[in-house]
């Protein structure tokens, strides 16, 4: 099928067609709204699908796919989401395991209506999930680059071009990746926050999994992102605890080329904080299968550079109006490929995912 069908040019687009798609299968619907309207005045949710075992008995076994976690990320996310939905022979394949499905459209729907990493707050959700009852976790590194990765003035000066090459020639591109996108509790203005609260989106995350995933023994997880790695490649990146057992099975799924950032195989640095941690508390019963599925864009400095500009607009909201949409669309092609090549990559590699991770259940004893 035409990859437009699945990849739309706007949030209120892709909602629609989700929404549309998922009711012509037959799907238990829900909505989760947030306190933020969209950069075209629109309501902004996250949108679930479950589609439960055709006999009507309950599952126990529960394939989640989510979108948009990273807000711009979920053109990609999106359409992923849509192409299983319009995939009759895997559908069926799912049905005859067991396997119940649940699509969670548009974790971050800010972030995805306003060409966003983040949310209304400045928050990376894939940092916010932690106990903010206790001392946060400190990236002393990050302090020290702040006012480098935003500066004044955006484009940035040919003199802050020249900082960060030398930092980068200082102390290397792994301890830059780390220090950048590890994670920050200190800088509500830059890149990479985590926050100071449980975000919304987090919450209404959190009440999904509760619901839904809590009562099935099994449940995969599929978080779709955008970014890291070579271009329209799939990174298959371990999102489970350090856990040997919980590596093992992942890796039995999806394959030996599983990429575990603690381990220092992955593109990814070790974050803190990531959103998938969350399954934990809220399905404790739960034996649970982790894989962010991270399809690769552009180099990590120039993502980082969209990042840096992005965060630096939201310093200026008085910033010039052609600036500002140069600054939009540099987010937007940072993290969405528009070639018909990438995008068939994508739907290719989602496919073959899906099949695994249901596959995977299906042996689950």
């Amino acid at each position: 099928m035409p990859a437009e069908r699945f990849f739309s040019s706007t949030y209120q687009q892709a909602r629609e067609r989700f929404v549309s798609a998922a009711r012509a299968r037959g799907a238990e619907m829900a909505s989760f709204g947030i306190d933020a309207v969209g950069a075209e005045g629109e309501a902004l949710a996250t949108d679930v699908a479950f589609i439960g075992l055709q006999n009507g008995e309950k599952a126990s076994k529960l394939l989640l796919i989510t979108s948009a976690t990273h807000g711009v990320e979920g053109f990609c996310g999106s359409a992923c989401q849509l192409q299983l939905l319009a995939d009759d022979p895997l559908l069926a394949r799912a049905a005859k395991a067991g396997v119940a499905l649940l699509l969670a459209h548009a974790i971050n729907p800010y972030g995805f209506s306003w060409l966003s990493r983040t949310n209304e707050l400045n928050i990376d959700l894939n940092r916010n999930a932690q106990d903010f009852a206790k001392p946060l976790p400190v990236n002393a590194p990050y302090a020290g680059l702040h006012d480098l990765l935003i500066p004044a003035e955006w484009p940035p000066t040919a003199a802050n071009q020249k900082a960060k090459a030398d930092y980068i020639a200082q102390f290397g591109d792994v301890a830059y990746r780390d220090a950048v996108s590890k994670g920050q509790y200190s800088h509500a203005g830059g890149v990479f926050y985590g926050g100071a609260a449980r975000s919304q989106s987090l919450q209404n995350l959190e009440h999904i999994l509760r619901t839904y995933a809590a009562p099935c023994a099994d449940v995969g997880w599929i978080d779709v992102h955008t970014g890291l790695g070579p271009y329209g490649h799939a990174e298959k990146i371990f999102a489970g605890r350090r856990d040997d057992a919980e590596v093992a099975r992942a890796s039995a799924w999806w394959g030996s080329d599983m990429a575990v950032p603690f381990a220092g195989k992955s593109t990814s640095a070790d974050v803190t904080g990531n959103l998938s941690s969350t399954i934990y508390a809220a399905c404790p019963d739960s034996r649970c299968t982790l894989m962010a599925l991270e399809y690769g864009t552009v180099p990590f400095e120039q993502m980082t550079d969209a990042l840096r500009g992005e965060a630096w607009l939201r310093a200026h909201p008085a910033a010039p109006a052609a600036l500002a949409q140069d600054i939009r669309q540099t987010m937007f092609r940072a993290f969405s490929g528009t070639d018909d090549v990438w995008r068939g990559m994508v739907l290719g590699q989602n496919r073959v995912a899906i099949l695994q991770a249901i596959l995977g259940l299906q042996a689950q004893a």
